[in-house]
């Protein structure tokens, strides 16, 4: 254990050495400057992370939580750093995409130095990203009208989180009832009609099924109101939830099943049975309640990517969201918002596995978070 901890301490300090050794070889002095700015801010990220995990070894701090706040760190670094350098290989220029290939060169010339774009790489990961994170701006849009991106994340994030909660509150009403009935009904025709509905669920696409269920509800029958009307909120947000939440409810539906059979021949369900309690009070108190940590892990899991992967819904009913903001981020090559947008994704991940983990305990007090 020891040995794995000095190896993660090395690991951790790798990033800022390098860059302080960089600063020594390079001659340029605005990149002399970024490495060693970067390597006083990787150095205090390391050394909060140091301080957090040793608050929880001394107990100041509940060590689940110092985990997870310690791994939080590591997963906004390693995020920012992965996108930002994939975002500058990448083909395409902001410029192009903002003032077209057209125009004038010294107007590019000008709009290249204010986006930061004729800096070495060093300076604007310093100057032009981690300057941007830590003053709470995440950078300005780069357009010709530039705001906080900050701000942008802020106006869009609400539609998707209603979207996938409205997506996760469908198939977990879907899920729960078939893979029950499959379970208890096993091997029977209940049991095949479950499993069939879930294999169709799970090869059905997004972009077939919503388009379909535009057209039959919305031009055929005129049942449900068109996606983009804002004065029947509830009403438009029905289709986009069945299209998001079909082929989750039939991957739970599946994990019910066999978390739920499992269960069913455990001994303390048997001693129930025997003490005379009523199935339904032994199915609901003790069978689902054991059944439900694989469930919730795959719910964490799958709602951190409805979060990411609602593009293709927001798309096809034409909402507003995180995805469809970070799908137009990149084909205009809008730096800035991709990487704010990439950021706030990995933090979601983080704070719904967290929240994972405390419903662990909640459903199994056996489960001990300060272990």
């Amino acid at each position: 254990m020891d040995r794995r901890r000095w190896l993660i301490a090395a690991v951790c300090l790798l990033p800022p050495l390098g860059l302080l050794l960089a600063s020594l070889v390079v001659d340029e002095a605005r990149t002399v400057a970024a490495c060693r700015g970067l390597a006083l801010k990787y150095a205090a990220v390391v050394a909060v992370g140091g301080v957090i995990a040793l608050a929880g070894r001394l107990r100041w701090l509940p060590p689940f939580f110092a985990r997870r706040l310690v791994s939080l760190l590591i997963v906004l670094a390693g995020a920012s750093t992965l996108v930002f350098g994939a975002l500058r290989m990448a083909p395409g220029d902001p410029v192009d995409a903002i003032l077209g290939e057209q125009a004038p060169p010294e107007d590019r010339a000008r709009l290249t130095t204010a986006l930061c774009l004729d800096a070495p790489l060093v300076v604007q990961y310093d100057d032009c990203f981690w300057d941007t994170v830590l003053d709470g701006s995440l950078g300005y849009t780069f357009d010709l009208t530039p705001q906080p991106v900050v701000d942008l994340l802020a106006a869009n994030f609400p539609a998707t989180a209603e979207l996938a909660a409205a997506g996760m509150a469908v198939a977990l009403l879907m899920a729960f009832p078939l893979g029950l009935a499959a379970a208890l009904k096993r091997a029977t025709w209940v049991d095949h009609v479950s499993s069939g509905l879930a294999l169709l669920g799970i090869a059905t696409p997004a972009f077939w099924l919503g388009p379909m269920l535009l057209l039959l509800f919305t031009v055929s029958v005129d049942w449900l109101p068109s996606p983009v009307r804002t004065d029947m909120p509830l009403a438009a947000l029905v289709l986009p939830a069945i299209t998001l939440g079909t082929a989750l409810a039939a991957k739970l539906t599946r994990m019910v099943r066999s978390s739920v059979l499992e269960v069913l021949h455990d001994d303390f369900v048997m001693t129930a049975r025997a003490k005379g309690i009523p199935e339904s009070v032994i199915l609901v108190k003790h069978v689902l309640r054991n059944a439900l940590i694989p469930v919730v892990t795959v719910m964490g899991l799958q709602f951190g990517a409805l979060l990411t992967g609602a593009i293709v819904t927001e798309k096809i009913f034409a909402r507003p969201g995180v995805g469809t903001l970070l799908l137009e981020a990149i084909a205009e090559r809008n730096y800035p918002v991709v990487q704010g947008t990439v950021l706030l994704i990995a933090t979601t991940y983080v704070l719904v596995n967290l929240i994972v983990d405390l419903l662990y305990a909640a459903i199994d007090p056996r489960v001990r978070l300060d272990a």
